[in-house]
């Protein structure tokens, strides 16, 4: 006697599925995309498309907006002048004038 003598073979039977059969989900089908459109179609769609309204913007933010655009030329150029040796030196006398508040302090000289 073999020990898969005992072993069921077929589709796993489920308590509540007494007699019912289980039913596949459908697939959706794709869309062909490179199926050409036809050209009257294409034409009731932009007419079909409303009319979105312009959109209106006070003095003021179009003033902000200019001025931002303006800041964020300035800080590029700013950056692009600059060589990275430069950006390194300028940062290594940043560290120097930093006060040593969070460096750990010598104990003792003489240990």
């Amino acid at each position: 006697m073999d020990a898969y003598d005992t072993v069921s073979k077929g589709a796993l039977k489920l308590k509540k599925g007494t007699g019912e059969s289980v039913s596949k989900k459908s697939k959706k089908k794709k869309k062909d995309k490179h199926r050409e459109p036809q050209p009257g179609v294409i034409q009731q769609e932009k007419k079909e498309l409303p009319q979105s309204a312009p959109v209106l913007k006070t003095k003021a933010e179009i003033a902000f907006q200019q001025m931002q655009e303006d800041r964020k030329k300035e800080i590029l150029k700013q950056r692009a002048s600059k060589t990275h040796k430069q950006r390194v030196e300028e940062f290594n006398r940043h560290l120097d004038n930093l006060t040593e508040h969070f460096d750990i302090p010598k104990v003792s000289w003489t240990k």
